[in-house]
């Protein structure tokens, strides 16, 4: 089995502008299949660290003296690529979301092909599971997740019905939420409110809008001036996030300007938003929702 089909692998490589000698990052790891395509462009003198929290992702480690793999968050980048010796970097790369090989194993619970336990965690270190978003969130903190991180217009009727229902007995698989959900999912889209609810109680459990954002601060303090960032998300939630800081530099409001009104932000793009051809998308179907954006570090004010 593939244990995950990079997405858009030559144009976010490409993307990094890669010098032979620099020191790059792919923070999301997987299957590797970036991280060789990284490699294959590095020279000796070259340096790639990966990052990977989902412990199956160790097994796919590149026999590399200019590799390491650190099996750990990327949200704390900075931290540990300090423990290697590294402050600054020509480029980092990610690909966000959920690998193949996360969707493809039953029982990690992130497909809603397979009935399994509700876990849904992408390190199983986590502290928090699926089961316990559905089984122990009050009702309005089940309904924010929804609203927030699914877009679920009827985010209000689906949090009732799922505290309702564990009232009786916990809810404790996939199968079991379905069938508490299913009336309440709109006639003919039932499997796209059932992903929606499911990319909700993943983005929960995983924290993934919060690390997104950690992480992104942290590349302006890494990444060299003329250094490149290559990040792939897959919903609207991560691409605005990831825009809006290539623009603004932060998340919320306008951009910072100096005193002499110039914007002051640690990017600029380069060239626009680049999206899967339909040759693969074909090849490949979970690239359709792929965005890519890139950006170079300016030279600090």
């Amino acid at each position: 089995m593939n244990y995950h089909n990079p997405v858009l692998l030559k144009e976010t490589v490409d993307g990094l502008n890669i010098d032979p000698n620099g020191i790059y990052v792919d923070v999301t790891f997987g299957g590797g299949g970036h991280s060789k395509e990284i490699l294959s462009r590095l020279g000796e003198e070259g340096k790639l660290f990966g990052f990977d929290q989902d412990e199956d992702a160790q097994a796919n480690a590149i026999d590399d003296v200019r590799f390491k793999l650190i099996p750990e968050n990327f949200r704390y980048i900075k931290r540990f690529l300090r423990v290697e010796g590294i402050r600054k970097v020509d480029g980092i790369l990610g690909d966000f979301g959920v690998s193949s090989h996360q969707f493809d194993v039953a029982e990690r619970g992130f497909s809603t092909r397979f009935d399994a336990k509700l876990d849904m965690r992408m390190s199983k270190r986590g502290s928090l599971s699926a089961f316990q978003v559905v089984n122990e969130y009050e009702v309005e903190a089940l309904k924010k997740v929804f609203l927030t991180y699914g877009e679920l217009k009827n985010a209000w009727k689906l949090a009732n019905a799922i505290v309702n229902a564990r009232a009786e007995k916990s809810i404790e698989t996939g199968d079991e939420l379905k069938d508490v959900l299913y009336p309440f999912l709109q006639k003919g889209k039932e499997n796209k409110g059932l992903a929606q609810v499911y990319q909700a109680i993943r983005i929960e459990v995983n924290q993934e809008i919060e690390a997104l954002k950690e992480f992104l601060e942290q590349t302006s303090l890494l990444i060299k001036p003329g250094g490149r960032l290559s990040v792939i998300s897959y919903h609207s939630l991560e691409d605005r996030l990831v825009k809006r800081f290539i623009r603004d530099g932060k998340f919320e409001g306008a951009a910072e300007k100096d005193f002499f009104g110039n914007i002051s932000v640690p990017f600029k793009k380069v060239g626009g938003l680049i999206v899967p051809t339909a040759e693969e998308i074909a090849q490949n179907n979970r690239a359709r929702s792929a965005k890519l954006r890139i950006a170079e570090r300016l030279e600090d004010r």
